[in-house]
């Protein structure tokens, strides 16, 4: 080791010692790279689960990354007091410079022990709404949902969050907790509509696509409320009764998982339109303008009056 750095000196000129310094350090990269393809290759081999190989390659790349700081620094200094005077001395430019590169590596801490996402979450943060796919030490990417698509469906863009804002911004986790959502079908039948038979149908409608769901989420109820304040005193789906100006509001509440919202949905509308249609005496309300002419409504009036006179 000493001739062969002392063969590299002389060549380029550099120190012995500074050649030394480099040659460990590539050994170290080396053995460190080696070691995480190795634990990835084991990984990959008994296990399809693409969140497990995520997790891994996630954790392997943050300890070779951590290993190879302390080693490569206990080679190039003298010793952990010196690396802590320069950073106290450049701490102070650094937290200028770098503000924000500073907060988004804070909110990544703050992320990896807290917890309040992970990979596969569907969670909203500020403006943006989204899948996770990725957490970095600066960024974290989320799969785009609503926006322009309703129903929270995905719009295929890939969104880079920078972590900072899950500190400054309000932050909705979807799946985290009780693991549920509620959702309500607005349903307008007309004034004179038998509504109470329309609600007793959409009562059925609801009980039958949302009753099993709603057992399955007071078992996750009773696990959140282990953590979170969150408690309801009615889980089922119930129909709420309201007036609007076009008609009577018959309002379908009901819960469930965030990621089928659109497709209860469609089910739901389509028992309905299917049931109305047997209905004779249940229609669906809809805004309808009425237009006022004055000479029209005059000679209306003046023909009226003049088919009476001639009676």
């Amino acid at each position: 080791m000493i001739e062969l750095a002392e063969r590299i000196a002389s060549l380029t000129g550099l120190r012995p010692e500074v050649v030394t310094s480099l040659i460990h350090t590539a050994a170290v990269v080396l053995v460190l790279w080696l070691i995480r393809r190795l634990t990835l290759a084991i990984v990959n081999r008994r296990s399809e689960d693409v969140k497990v190989r995520y997790g891994w390659r996630k954790a392997t790349g943050y300890l070779a990354v951590l290993f190879g700081v302390l080693v490569i620094g206990r080679i190039w200094l003298t010793g952990f007091q010196s690396f802590a005077t320069f950073a106290g001395l450049a701490s102070a430019g650094l937290a200028i410079a770098l503000r924000d590169m500073i907060a988004n590596l804070a909110a990544w801490i703050f992320i990896v022990l807290r917890r309040p996402f992970v990979v596969g979450d569907r969670i909203q943060v500020g403006e943006h709404a989204g899948d996770v796919i990725d957490i970095r030490a600066f960024q974290f990417s989320l799969m785009e949902i609503a926006n322009w698509v309703e129903a929270d469906q995905s719009t295929g863009r890939v969104l880079h969050v920078p972590n900072g804002v899950v500190i400054t911004q309000p932050l909705a986790n979807y799946t985290r907790g009780f693991q549920h959502i509620w959702n309500e079908i607005p349903v307008l039948v007309t004034f004179e509509s038998d509504w109470e038979r329309a609600k007793g149908i959409l009562s059925e409608i609801a009980t039958k696509r949302g009753e099993s769901l709603s057992r399955g989420a007071e078992q996750r109820l009773k696990e959140a409320s282990k953590q979170f304040m969150i408690f309801y005193s009615k889980l089922t789906p119930t129909v709420y009764t309201s007036v609007r100006d076009s008609g009577v509001l018959l309002a379908i509440r009901y819960l469930c998982k965030p990621r089928s919202r659109r497709s209860t949905e469609q089910a739901i509308w389509e028992d309905i339109l299917h049931a109305f249609a047997d209905e004779p005496n249940i229609a669906l309300a809809y805004p309808t303008h009425r237009f006022y002419s004055r000479s029209t409504e005059e000679e209306t009036a003046h023909a009226h009056a003049s088919v009476g006179d001639g009676a």
